[in-house]
């Protein structure tokens, strides 16, 4: 058979290359992630664990009740936080990812983009393993971590993680670009968590100020994902996943554009 286009015979794909690339690299940042330090998965279980002991010890001094309307407190509040670290690590740890490999880049197959969907990859599969660990532990223990919607649950978490991409994509050019901006939006992660009603649920604010904070696409994604758990929670007024999606889908595209505009400066980096 005459080979496509004149390609040379044995000569691969564009495709094939990229892939090649993507699994290189992410056996490579698999075994930086969880080999290199020997505390990394301890750190990864322990962070949202010493994270809502300490929440829960809070709501508990403050209002003396640790339930929210129709759904439990302890699995509505651990839903919310793996959601919003699924977000939030994909964006930083993709914002580290260009400066990281910047070594590969004298490899023509390896464009900036590469280590930034890989890495973002890698964390959100990272996170999906932890997320089980704690549905199991949780059930194990007597919470109602057992999903009622198993199908919008998964949807949910696709979609937190997509959006992650989408900021991580974003964040590695403007971050790697101007530093400063880097420091900023580590700087604004956690009131990030506030405004995201990871800790408060935002249905106990007033509605001049809810509407301001709906145009932050997270709470619509925590929103759904505890709706997958709860049946018969009663979701942020103004929750939209049309509106999470069209955010997110912008923000890759924009991320794209950005990677393919400044790709000469980011190599040089």
């Amino acid at each position: 058979m005459a080979n496509v286009k004149g390609a040379p015979k044995g000569a691969r794909t564009p495709w094939q290359v990229t892939r090649s690339v993507w699994y290189a690299m992410f056996m490579r940042e698999a075994l930086s992630r969880t080999m290199a330090d020997r505390m990394g998965w301890f750190w990864m279980i322990f962070e949202p664990v010493a994270f809502i002991g300490i929440m829960v010890a809070i709501r508990s001094f403050i209002r003396g009740g640790r339930l929210v309307v129709n759904a439990e407190f302890i699995p509505w509040l651990i839903a919310g936080l793996m959601g919003f670290m699924l977000v939030r690590e994909g964006m930083l740890r993709g914002m580290g990812a260009i400066e990281g490999n910047s070594s590969l880049f004298a490899y023509r197959q390896v464009q900036p983009v590469d280590p930034v969907i890989v890495r973002v990859f890698l964390e959100g599969a990272l996170r999906s393993l932890v997320f089980l660990i704690f549905i199991g532990g949780g059930l194990m223990l007597g919470l109602d971590m057992y999903p009622d919607n198993a199908v919008r649950v998964m949807g949910a978490w696709l979609s937190l993680w997509s959006l992650g991409l989408g900021l991580g994509l974003f964040t590695s050019v403007a971050a790697t670009l101007v530093p400063e901006i880097g420091k900023v939006i580590r700087m604004f992660s956690l009131p990030l968590m506030i405004l995201s009603g990871v800790i408060i649920p935002l249905n106990s604010l007033p509605h001049w100020l809810l509407k301001y904070l709906m145009l932050n696409p997270i709470p619509h994604g925590l929103e759904v994902l505890r709706l997958g758990f709860f049946e018969n929670y009663q979701v942020v007024h103004g929750t939209s996943m049309l509106y999470f999606w069209l955010f997110t889908l912008t923000t890759i595209t924009l991320g794209l554009l950005m990677h393919l505009r400044f790709v000469d400066r980011l190599k040089a980096k």
